[in-house]
């Protein structure tokens, strides 16, 4: 009995294995399950129950599971179908410097279900010659991952909710020297927001020495949910913000106001509460809790994007039940567009929910609000989220690598 994940039992987060099992009776029905531990450790598993070919041989890339956490043909549904014990669990793997590690193991479907074969699949952040610098200058307060070589790189600042290393030190692994910030650093500082340590991060980049003559190159920024409306208003308000990257965000400054200069610059986009729709899970829906910025009243909430000289590419998942995503991005299209202006681009995903991340992580429906004291649902089906999540995270290097002044770095992918 053989359990095989291929190429290599060792591999990058984003990156897929297949996993194949070998030496079974024929048409020999099993069982194979997946563990892992987060990094507040708590346990999420996983099963699908497959039926071996005449030959004895269960391939994920080919077979359907019959039943168990997915059923049908999902090469990576084990690992994306991971879950909790409990309900409305997120797998935090926020940090760079330890692989996420997914224990297999292949168990026979009769008697006590004893297991047959085992095998360990190392997952890791950061690729080979990828250094992590934690960064404190001046009000920044972030963690610096630059790919090897002396560049030049593309910039980016990826501006998180709160603090998480995963996407950063992934883009890094792909050529860029990405900067990962927090909106907020903890929950006692949401009641204003200021401008400015965003841009001291963005100059930090547009000078630093591995990304060009200083001050001459643009950065992207890719940011979700509460960092995109920071993310706009860098783009709108900032100079040197050559592309961002916009994801199941909002049109607005939600929930605080935003300073620059030591004055407001925009106004809060408010909740009503009592919108507030609590679900049989006991997680709550609040999408349709938040303020509608096109209200007289609210338009000051609004970020003045028709400023901006950047590129953006606006992704809205059909299913966001955190916010309103699809209407605000189609806000913002029409808005642009009445200016004249042609400078964005649209990707919009049916099926999937607010949490759209780099692949093959577990799949998470509803989890605890990092801004509110209660668990909320954040949508998706997990089959259509899961490939959305590999399209997207293509799209975003293609994205950053067109509109970044990226040409040492094409020119050294390429060799």
């Amino acid at each position: 009995m053989e359990l095989r994940l291929l190429p290599s039992t060792r591999c990058l987060f984003d990156e897929p294995v297949q996993l194949k099992v070998a030496g079974l009776r024929s048409r020999q029905v099993v069982t194979i399950k997946a563990t892992s531990t987060d990094e507040r450790e708590v346990v999420f598993g996983s099963s699908a129950t497959y039926r071996a070919d005449d030959g004895g041989e269960v391939d994920l890339n080919r077979d359907p599971s019959l039943n168990g956490s997915y059923v049908g043909v999902q090469p990576m549904g084990l690992l994306q179908s991971l879950k909790a014990d409990t309900l409305h669990k997120y797998f935090f793997k926020n940090k760079a410097l330890k692989p996420h590690v997914v224990k297999f193991s292949v168990h026979e479907q009769e008697a006590d279900g004893r297991i047959l074969a085992e095998e360990t699949n190392e997952r890791f952040l950061m690729g080979d010659g990828v250094s992590r610098d934690p960064i404190k200058e001046g009000n920044i307060r972030g963690v610096l991952f630059t790919p090897p070589g002396e560049g030049p790189f593309p910039a980016v600042l990826d501006l998180g909710t709160f603090m998480s290393e995963k996407r950063a030190c992934l883009l890094a692994n792909k050529g860029f020297l990405v900067l990962t910030i927090a909106v907020f650093s903890d929950r006692q500082n949401m009641k204003e927001i200021h401008l400015d340590p965003f841009k001291e991060a963005v100059d930090f980049l547009r000078h630093h020495p591995k990304v060009g003559p200083a001050g001459s190159k643009g950065v992207g920024i890719i940011s979700r949910s509460k960092g995109t409306d920071i993310a706009l208003s860098l783009a709108a308000f900032v100079p040197g913000v050559e592309a961002l990257v916009w994801i199941n965000g909002t049109s607005a400054s939600v929930g605080t106001p935003l300073y620059y200069k030591k004055q407001q610059i925009l106004s809060p986009l408010m909740f009503d509460f009592s919108k507030v729709i609590t679900t049989k899970s006991g997680a709550n829906l609040i999408k349709y809790a938040t303020d509608d910025p096109l209200e007289e009243k609210n338009k000051g909430s609004l970020v003045p994007i028709e400023r901006a000289k950047s590129q953006f590419l606006f992704v809205a998942a059909e299913d966001d039940l955190n916010w309103d995503s699809k209407d605000y991005m189609d806000e913002m299209v029409e808005r642009l567009k009445r200016c004249g202006k042609e400078n964005f681009e649209t990707v919009f995903y049916p099926g999937a929910g607010h949490l759209l991340e780099p692949p093959y992580g577990p799949f998470c429906s509803s989890a605890l609000h990092g801004m509110l004291s209660f668990s909320v649902v954040w949508g998706g089906e997990p089959r259509a989220h899961a490939a959305a999540e590999i399209h997207l995270w293509k799209k975003i290097q293609e994205f950053f690598r067109t509109h970044l002044s990226c040409d040492a770095a094409q020119a050294k992918a390429n060799l």
